[in-house]
């Protein structure tokens, strides 16, 4: 089960921190991402994480404004999100899927997640 909270409005060139609890599982086990659906357009792979051995994914669109920590006592991986832009306005999700030992490699494939949890929304004004 998977729990995203800390969406909201600011202003471009603001920060936001996003959150996602994950629950049900061995946490070390899997990779958990973060997906975003603009409006009007399709939903894209932002960023993702293992949490056991640290690789990280990041969207050309975020890389170096946006960085996927996870603290693996509490469960929760998050995604601080700074020098936001209007384009960054979307439903941001948290994805998770099964990740040690399964072949698969840390990335924004959406096809790849098992697991989806509500989603958030983060407004960025101008």
């Amino acid at each position: 089960q998977l729990q995203a909270s800390g969406g909201g409005s600011v202003q471009a060139g603001g920060s936001l921190r996003l959150s996602c609890a994950f629950s049900g599982g061995a946490f070390s086990s899997y990779a958990l991402g973060w997906f975003r659906q603009a409006p009007g357009k399709e939903r894209e792979g932002i960023s993702c994480v293992s949490t056991s051995d640290g690789g990280t994914f990041y969207a050309d669109s975020v890389k170096g404004r946006f960085t996927i920590p996870s603290d693996n006592a509490k469960n929760t991986v998050y995604l601080q999100m700074n020098s936001l832009k209007p384009e960054d306005t979307g439903v941001y999700y948290c994805a998770a899927m099964f990740y040690v030992g399964s072949g698969k490699v840390v990335s924004g494939e959406e096809s790849d997640m098992e697991y989806w949890g509500k989603g958030t929304l983060v407004t960025v004004s101008s």
